[in-house]
């Protein structure tokens, strides 16, 4: 099983995260122990997103749908 950071990393390096990947990170956020190092990829993950550094599948679907 991957673990949030490992998750972040490959979303980081990839510039794109997928559904699948969005739904693994949150099952682990909801369902497992995590350490400093799992919170801090997390937020990074969320602020990368916020600014626009990594493209979200599920955001483009919303997107595409009011178009």
């Amino acid at each position: 099983m991957s673990t949030i950071h490992q998750l972040v990393q490959q979303t980081l390096e990839r510039g794109y995260l997928t559904i699948d990947v969005e739904q693994q990170l949150r099952n682990l956020v909801q369902t497992t122990k995590y350490g400093l190092e799992d919170m801090n990829a997390f937020v990074n993950l969320q602020i990368a997103a916020k600014d626009g550094h990594i493209r979200q599948e599920s955001r483009e679907k919303l997107l595409n749908a009011y178009r």
